[in-house]
């Protein structure tokens, strides 16, 4: 599929099927639209009568043109009120078409939507990245080829002008955005710490990264006894994986992006049971994913930024070598960790991922995890928690997030909770109160990070979904690669 923009008005493109945004109070047939309506013999007049067509969000309708007309299809795509239009309802409005164009069967499409704050780059961006990641399905495990395989050719975005660099990016980002996907929605006899390591090294070779892998002797060198008490169980080696991308010349600012790595979380002896959600316990390292998802996106798109992107992989098991409640750990900053329980191992992990993070002296760091179920009661499926030590640094991934259609919510650091987590024979404990959950995880990781300014996304609820919502159909997400690309590339 070859989406591009053009010139061509919805007067003057001929094909196969015409998509047309219309906002609330804008469906009267004037104007340009009367025009149209000219040329498809009315068909747009008899569309909006029939169906009750009244431009709100959501409200998609198509029919075929009769006749010897330029198009084949007529789509009306609502689009809400004209006050609320943002970015996000280009890239949403776009996903409606390409997903009503596919169960049309079309060819060639053709889009007309308004231009976003008189920037068509930035809204071919949208449109181009609505349309591919609407239109993606994982099928690498199904054995029968898909029931209505798509026919769609070529998309057209019409009255943009040449916008190839900006579709080009739109491409760059969806591909990293699909990379997550596809590791988060692989099972874990699949994604291991083992073949994660092998992908960061394909990333390395094919897009000049430079890569570390830390084995198992190495992270003990380091004092890496948090990550390593949660690793000791499986029979997979952990693999401490750091990839690097430098720009040509001096960076403009150096950077870090460290996701959580557990492939499969047990919960060990803490053991997960029935309705727990064990089985999805593959999309525990979504905050890996999602850091070498924005690797490959950034690493096309080139900016002047030096960027690292870690994690500290491994899977959470149970054997005779498991990491008993009740156990002391020591990280690698010297702190000393109360294990009261074994299902809170990703923080353990991230801890040590933290220390070595900051020793490269970056500008900044954001970490990712799927962390806690109690930012999923918070803020559901749709939303990340975000907690930073840095007012500025929340502001930028407030403001990339917004840009991206990815939302996220700030939540305080709250210090007196700090308090929950005092161990008696430990610096700390791994696990607070029920209370206030995912506060007491980020202030966890909170001290593993001295002075660098720093930010937590907790993606718990927004990694995975169980029904098409937005751009993505049910499955894997890849949030938050569009927001971490926009950050590094503001």
């Amino acid at each position: 599929m070859k989406i591009q923009a053009t010139d061509k008005t919805t007067l003057t493109w001929t094909g196969d099927t015409l998509a047309v945004g219309l906002f609330v109070g804008g469906v009267t047939v004037t104007g340009e639209l009367a025009q149209l309506d000219e040329q498809l013999f009315g068909t747009i007049k008899e569309l909006i009568a029939e169906t009750e067509f009244d431009g709100k969000a959501g409200n998609n309708v198509v029919t075929r043109v009769a006749g010897d007309a330029p198009v084949r299809k007529i789509m009306l795509v609502g689009l809400g009120e004209a006050e609320d239009f943002k970015l996000d309802s280009v890239r949403l409005a776009a996903a409606a078409i390409a997903r009503l164009a596919k169960s049309q069967r079309s060819k060639t499409l053709a889009v007309s939507l308004p231009i976003f704050d008189n920037n068509p780059a930035l809204t071919a961006q949208a449109i181009a990245e609505g349309v591919t990641l609407a239109l993606y399905q994982d099928r690498r495990f199904k054995s029968e080829p898909e029931e209505t395989p798509l026919k769609l050719e070529t998309v057209e975005l019409l009255e943009l002008g040449d916008q190839k660099a900006a579709i080009a990016k739109a491409e760059q980002i969806c591909d990293g955005v699909i990379l997550a996907k596809e590791l988060v929605g692989a099972p874990a006899n699949s994604v291991t710490s083992v073949t994660l390591a092998n992908l960061a090294q394909e990333l390395a070779s094919d897009y000049n990264l430079e890569v570390e892998i830390l084995e198992k002797e190495d992270c003990e060198k380091l004092g890496m006894g948090a990550y390593l008490g949660v690793a000791q169980a499986s029979d997979i080696p952990p693999k401490f994986i750091h990839l690097t991308y430098k720009p040509q010349g001096t960076p403009r600012r150096k950077l870090a992006i460290v996701g959580k790595g557990i492939t499969f979380d047990s919960g060990g002896l803490n053991l997960k049971t029935g309705g727990s959600g064990i089985e999805t316990m593959k999309m525990d390292m979504g905050g890996a994913g999602a850091t070498f998802g924005a690797a490959k996106a950034i690493a096309q798109i080139k900016p002047d930024v030096e960027v690292h992107f870690i994690s500290a992989a491994t899977e959470n098991m149970i054997s005779g070598h498991a990491l008993h409640p009740g156990d002391i750990l020591t990280a690698s900053n010297g702190k000393t960790i109360e294990v009261n329980n074994t299902d809170a191992e990703g923080r353990l992990t991230l801890a040590d991922a933290l220390v070595f993070t900051e020793k490269l002296s970056v500008d900044a760091i954001v970490d990712l995890a799927t962390l806690t179920g109690a930012c999923v009661i918070a803020l559901g499926d749709e939303i990340g928690g975000l907690w930073s030590t840095d007012d500025l640094l929340a502001e930028q991934l407030k403001t990339a997030s917004e840009l991206g259609g990815e939302k996220i919510w700030q939540m305080p650091l709250e210090e007196k909770y700090f308090e929950g987590l005092k161990s008696q024979i430990a610096d700390m404990k791994n696990v607070g109160p029920r209370q206030a959950g995912s506060i007491t995880a980020a202030l966890f990781l909170k001290q593993y990070v001295n002075e660098t300014p720093w930010a937590h996304l907790d993606i718990a609820g927004t990694a995975m979904i169980d029904k098409e919502s937005g751009v993505n159909n049910a499955g894997a997400t890849g949030f938050p690669v569009r927001t971490l690309v926009n950050w590094v590339c503001s």
